[in-house]
């Protein structure tokens, strides 16, 4: 566990304007005290993400997302705190302090920290490297391939000169064997290290953050082993994580804006992209598409055209992408490459312009995939169009919304002329649309009280409303909720109450923090007393409930003359809606 102190979380937060910082990120609207955007964490086309600039936190009301400008980063990013506060702390100009940490934490964030110094100077070497005498046949490759100096210089384009060169440079710069190995630079055999990248064209790898991660390296000459070698899996560097070129997507997207992300299938096809006016190029590193890949494209662009290798394999990787991105709320489309088997090959055969046409023409996903099972099944024979319809029937299911099928149904109407009504029918019904959900907030007895009730009262007294009613002791009314009261007591700005351990598990918490009194604009005292009463009420009732129970059972005069002397007065303050029981004192 990792600990900052109160105080520094809070300069750190003044001086990391929230509004500012989401700006690089959404485009907001001022509305009254608050700024909105279209929510970066579910899919959404009216805007429901909120910032309260005042007091530095956010929330989605669609999928009830919140936090603050430190958590704002956290999600955005895909990083853990530390590296997000670190974030922060360079931009506001603020020293992070040395962390009370546990021996074995601090242990994994110092060999953080050491391999991606040991990284980046590697980088930096081979980068050097690629302009020396020695990398002749590096530097014709590059004529080959016709990279330009502004593809050397985005992609920092390296070279290794054989086994031993890095070893030596980075022992001199005082980092041990296990480091190396460990930061995934070197191997070892027979207790000697050696360079896994030895005399190869070197691609770095840099995180969203220009941090060096890992490599890429390719074969000059022929040789038994792959032409490609990324570097292994190392505690800096997964590569079902890591997306190439995501340092330079987040970079035009700050300085340009960006309206779609183009997606391919290896780094060379990226530079070659680059080099072709396609900045917003992407790929995976050496591995198939996952759900972490995906999560960190849609920070940047819910806008995605998949752009494989005209081939089976590029086919294949498609179906899988598209199986993939199903539910993640982006808009999926397909580039058809003619011309080449790849975008490199197309770029070369018929420049930028042609290419650029066939990725505004990219179709939505559900096209593709009719045209990919067409292909596959021959519609004049009735077996293989019973085949045809049933395979696109069951990817036509898989669309969210009903009303989303049905123009696809059409198009499978068309190539089959098979009725509509019969398409319906075998998908599973007739198509509808589906009415959006209404919220209710009409309120619903729990035991214990009334969860909507204790809810706006919390949120009363936690954001100081001035019609909460200062006689009444809360810890009294609302027995069993001893923590939201100790935490109201505590009188932190609303932001810092992210930093309580816990937090973002606790949901009623965290309704609390952003709670939407605008719900009940112009009666808020009226609906406060009137939880506040519905909670006495019941409590009160259970009172009477068990006095009547002991009435009954007690053989004692006396002692029934008692009960029967608090049932009365139970009776009266029911009756009369007394809440004195509750008062302070």
């Amino acid at each position: 566990m990792q600990f900052f102190s109160v105080e520094w979380l809070q300069e750190l937060k003044r001086k990391s304007d929230l509004v500012s910082i989401a700006s690089n990120y959404l485009r907001l609207e001022q509305k009254g005290r608050r700024f909105w955007a279209c929510c970066p964490f579910h899919n959404e086309k009216t805007p429901s993400f909120s910032i309260n600039a005042e007091d530095g936190i956010y929330y989605c009301f669609g999928c009830k997302e919140s936090g603050d400008v430190i958590k704002f980063v956290e999600k955005m990013e895909n990083i853990d705190f530390y590296d997000a506060v670190k974030l922060l702390a360079d931009k506001a100009g603020m020293q992070v302090p040395e962390l009370e940490t546990s021996e074995e934490a601090g242990k994994k964030q110092k060999l953080k920290e050491r391999l991606l110094e040991a990284l980046s100077l590697a980088q930096k070497h081979y980068e050097e490297n690629l302009y020396s005498k020695d990398a002749i046949e590096a530097q014709q490759y590059i004529k080959k391939r016709k990279f330009t100096r502004r593809e050397l210089i985005d992609f920092k384009i390296g070279y290794s000169k054989d086994w031993t060169d890095i070893v030596d440079y980075l022992h001199q710069k005082g980092f041990s064997d296990y480091e190396l190995v460990t930061a995934g630079i070197c191997g070892k055999k027979n207790d000697r290290v050696f360079d896994v990248l030895a005399g190869r064209l070197v691609f770095p790898i840099f995180n969203a953050f220009n941090e060096c991660i890992g490599f890429s390296a390719r074969a000059l000459q022929k040789t038994d082993f792959a032409k490609y070698k990324n570097t292994a899996e190392t505690p800096v560097f997964q590569k079902g994580k890591v997306v190439f070129s995501i340092n330079l997507l987040k970079k035009l997207k700050q300085q340009e804006g960006l309206d779609k992300i183009i997606l391919v299938e290896g780094q060379m096809d990226v530079i070659a992209m680059h080099k072709g006016g396609f900045k917003n190029t992407v790929a995976c590193m050496g591995t198939a598409l996952t759900k972490d890949h995906i999560q960190e494209l849609k920070r940047y662009s819910k806008n995605i055209v998949l752009c494989f290798d005209n081939d089976g394999a590029g086919e294949k990787a498609t179906l899988r992408a598209i199986e993939l991105f199903r539910g993640e709320g982006v808009d999926l489309k397909v580039a058809s490459l003619h011309g080449g088997k790849d975008a490199d090959e197309v770029l070369n055969n018929l420049g930028s312009e042609e290419l650029e046409k066939m990725i505004d023409n990219a179709e939505p996903y559900m096209n593709f995939l009719i045209s990919y099972y067409k292909k596959q099944y021959d519609l004049s024979k009735p077996e293989e169009k019973g085949k045809f319809v049933k395979a696109i029937l069951a990817e036509i299911k898989k669309l969210e919304l009903d009303i989303e099928r049905e123009p696809y149904l059409d198009i499978v109407r068309d190539l089959t002329l098979i009725p509509i009504e019969v398409l319906r029918r075998d998908l599973g019904g007739k198509i509808k649309v589906e009415e959006p959900k209404k919220e209710k907030e009409e309120i619903k007895s729990v035991e214990g009280g009334n969860s909507k009730a204790v809810e706006f009262i919390l949120s009363s007294l936690l954001h100081h409303k001035d019609f909460v009613n200062n006689q009444i002791d809360y810890y009294k009314l609302l027995d069993g909720y001893e923590r939201y009261l100790k935490i109201i007591e505590l009188n932190m700005p609303l932001s810092s109450l992210y930093d309580l351990e816990g937090t973002s598990e606790d949901k009623l918490l965290l309704n609390m923090i952003n709670y939407n009194f605008s719900l009940y604009e112009n009666v808020e005292e009226k609906y406060f007393n009137e939880c506040v009463w519905m909670i006495a009420e019941e409590k009160l009732k259970r009172q009477q409930s068990k006095l009547n129970s002991e009435y009954k059972n007690c053989d004692d005069l006396n002692e029934r003359a008692e009960i029967a002397k608090e049932l009365g007065k139970i009776a009266r303050d029911l009756k009369n809606k007394n809440l004195e029981v509750f008062y302070v004192g």
